[in-house]
């Protein structure tokens, strides 16, 4: 297997995997909602106004970060918010 042949199969398989992880981000989606002040110090899922970064919330339950939960958890759990506090 020649160079130009080898580029194109990783560029092939890349552009597959990355088909694969899009179609299950979107699955998760449909699945999941945004749950807002439940997510501890660290363990948010995704940037906020604050910052860009999953991972980086300064402390528990700020009602500005939000974690994926399965749909319809989040109305039961204390302080969990299906909106942002961010105006």
């Amino acid at each position: 297997m020649n160079n130009t042949t080898k580029l194109a199969f990783l560029a092939l398989t890349g552009a597959l995997a990355t088909t694969g992880a899009a179609s299950e981000a979107e699955a998760k989606k449909k699945e999941h909602e945004k749950c807002y002040g439940v997510a501890k110090a660290g363990q948010n899922d995704c940037g906020t106004s604050v910052h860009s970064c999953a991972g980086m919330s300064k402390e528990d339950g700020d009602t500005t970060e939000w974690v994926y939960v399965p749909k319809g958890l989040c109305d039961k759990l204390v302080n969990g918010s299906l909106e942002s506090s961010e105006s």
